[in-house]
Protein backbone atom coordinates (compact mmCIF):
# COMPACT_ATOMS: atom_id res chain seq x y z
CA UNK A 1 0.00 0.00 0.00
CA UNK A 2 1.22 3.42 -0.49
CA UNK A 3 2.02 5.64 2.43
CA UNK A 4 -0.09 8.59 3.18
CA UNK A 5 0.87 12.07 3.09
CA UNK A 6 0.60 12.68 6.58
CA UNK A 7 2.82 9.32 7.38
CA UNK A 8 5.39 11.30 5.15
CA UNK A 9 6.31 13.43 7.24
CA UNK A 10 8.95 13.29 9.59
CA UNK A 11 7.27 13.81 12.83
CA UNK A 12 10.56 14.20 15.03
CA UNK A 13 10.86 17.28 12.76
CA UNK A 14 7.58 18.63 13.05
CA UNK A 15 6.99 21.79 14.68
CA UNK A 16 3.74 23.24 16.30
CA UNK A 17 2.24 25.70 14.01
CA UNK A 18 -0.34 25.33 10.89
CA UNK A 19 0.88 23.04 7.87
CA UNK A 20 -1.11 22.58 4.86
CA UNK A 21 -0.77 20.16 1.87
CA UNK A 22 -3.86 20.00 -1.26
CA UNK A 23 -4.56 16.88 -3.28
CA UNK A 24 -5.60 16.48 -6.66
CA UNK A 25 -9.02 17.03 -5.87
CA UNK A 26 -8.41 20.69 -4.81
CA UNK A 27 -9.14 19.42 -0.68
CA UNK A 28 -6.55 21.35 1.29
CA UNK A 29 -5.80 19.52 4.57
CA UNK A 30 -4.45 21.40 6.94
CA UNK A 31 -2.75 20.08 10.15
CA UNK A 32 -3.11 22.38 13.23
CA UNK A 33 -0.25 21.23 15.62
CA UNK A 34 -1.13 22.19 18.45
CA UNK A 35 1.75 20.38 20.43
CA UNK A 36 5.18 18.57 19.28
CA UNK A 37 5.19 15.21 18.45
CA UNK A 38 6.53 12.16 20.20
CA UNK A 39 7.20 15.17 22.92
CA UNK A 40 5.38 13.52 25.87
CA UNK A 41 3.01 16.49 26.06
CA UNK A 42 -0.25 15.86 24.97
CA UNK A 43 -3.95 16.98 24.33
CA UNK A 44 -6.35 14.92 26.77
CA UNK A 45 -9.69 12.93 25.16
CA UNK A 46 -11.73 14.56 27.06
CA UNK A 47 -10.51 18.52 25.62
CA UNK A 48 -9.54 16.57 22.50
CA UNK A 49 -12.83 15.79 21.99
CA UNK A 50 -14.99 19.00 23.29
CA UNK A 51 -12.36 21.01 20.82
CA UNK A 52 -13.79 18.94 18.11
CA UNK A 53 -17.22 19.85 18.78
CA UNK A 54 -16.63 23.39 19.18
CA UNK A 55 -14.36 24.05 16.71
CA UNK A 56 -16.40 21.93 14.27
CA UNK A 57 -19.49 23.86 15.20
CA UNK A 58 -18.09 27.44 14.95
CA UNK A 59 -15.99 26.55 11.97
CA UNK A 60 -19.83 24.95 10.39
CA UNK A 61 -20.88 28.52 11.26
CA UNK A 62 -18.28 30.44 9.94
CA UNK A 63 -18.40 33.16 7.02
CA UNK A 64 -16.40 30.26 5.53
CA UNK A 65 -18.84 27.32 5.94
CA UNK A 66 -19.38 26.28 2.62
CA UNK A 67 -15.34 25.90 2.55
CA UNK A 68 -15.22 23.48 5.36
CA UNK A 69 -15.44 19.96 4.49
CA UNK A 70 -14.11 18.24 7.93
CA UNK A 71 -13.19 19.09 11.71
CA UNK A 72 -11.97 16.46 13.41
CA UNK A 73 -8.86 15.40 15.83
CA UNK A 74 -5.67 13.33 15.16
CA UNK A 75 -5.50 10.31 16.82
CA UNK A 76 -2.15 11.02 18.30
CA UNK A 77 -3.96 13.84 20.88
CA UNK A 78 -1.33 16.40 19.18
CA UNK A 79 -3.59 18.83 16.98
CA UNK A 80 -6.30 18.38 14.76
CA UNK A 81 -7.09 18.19 10.67
CA UNK A 82 -9.26 20.65 8.86
CA UNK A 83 -10.41 20.11 5.69
CA UNK A 84 -10.98 22.63 3.48
CA UNK A 85 -11.90 23.72 -0.19
CA UNK A 86 -10.70 26.91 -2.04
CA UNK A 87 -9.23 28.76 0.80
CA UNK A 88 -5.60 29.79 1.05
CA UNK A 89 -3.02 29.31 4.15
CA UNK A 90 -3.65 33.07 4.81
CA UNK A 91 -7.00 32.88 4.56
CA UNK A 92 -7.52 29.84 6.93
CA UNK A 93 -5.20 31.64 9.38
CA UNK A 94 -7.48 34.36 9.17
CA UNK A 95 -10.36 32.22 10.11
CA UNK A 96 -9.03 30.24 12.79
CA UNK A 97 -8.20 33.37 14.44
CA UNK A 98 -11.60 34.67 14.26
CA UNK A 99 -13.11 30.93 15.18
CA UNK A 100 -11.14 30.34 18.14
CA UNK A 101 -12.23 33.57 20.31
CA UNK A 102 -15.91 32.87 19.56
CA UNK A 103 -15.47 29.00 20.93
CA UNK A 104 -13.49 30.56 23.89
CA UNK A 105 -16.71 32.35 24.39
CA UNK A 106 -19.11 29.58 24.02
CA UNK A 107 -20.62 28.73 27.84
CA UNK A 108 -21.38 24.67 26.79
CA UNK A 109 -20.10 21.88 24.62
CA UNK A 110 -22.24 21.97 21.53
CA UNK A 111 -23.56 18.40 20.97
CA UNK A 112 -22.97 17.39 24.31
CA UNK A 113 -26.14 15.83 25.05
CA UNK A 114 -26.25 12.14 25.79
CA UNK A 115 -28.65 11.87 22.44
CA UNK A 116 -25.97 13.55 20.20
CA UNK A 117 -22.92 12.25 21.38
CA UNK A 118 -21.79 8.94 21.57
CA UNK A 119 -19.48 9.64 23.98
CA UNK A 120 -21.41 12.37 25.97
CA UNK A 121 -19.31 11.89 29.18
CA UNK A 122 -15.80 12.93 27.85
CA UNK A 123 -15.79 16.34 27.96
CA UNK A 124 -13.66 18.65 29.67
CA UNK A 125 -14.45 22.67 28.49
CA UNK A 126 -12.36 24.26 30.68
CA UNK A 127 -9.18 21.97 29.53
CA UNK A 128 -10.44 23.06 25.99
CA UNK A 129 -10.47 26.55 25.94
CA UNK A 130 -7.09 26.49 27.80
CA UNK A 131 -5.77 24.06 24.60
CA UNK A 132 -7.48 26.72 22.55
CA UNK A 133 -5.82 29.76 24.40
CA UNK A 134 -2.24 28.04 23.73
CA UNK A 135 -2.96 27.62 20.22
CA UNK A 136 -4.38 30.72 19.42
CA UNK A 137 -1.05 32.42 20.77
CA UNK A 138 1.09 30.02 18.21
CA UNK A 139 -1.45 31.48 15.82
CA UNK A 140 -0.36 34.61 16.58
CA UNK A 141 3.07 34.17 16.43
CA UNK A 142 3.14 32.92 13.00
Amino acid sequence: MDKIPSFQKNHDTLSVGLHAQTDSNGITTFDLRFKKPNAGDYITPEALHTVEHMMATVLRNSREKQNIVYFGPMGCRTGFYLLTLRLTYAEVVTLLKECIPVALALDNVPGSKREECGNYLEHDLDGAKEELKKYLQILENL
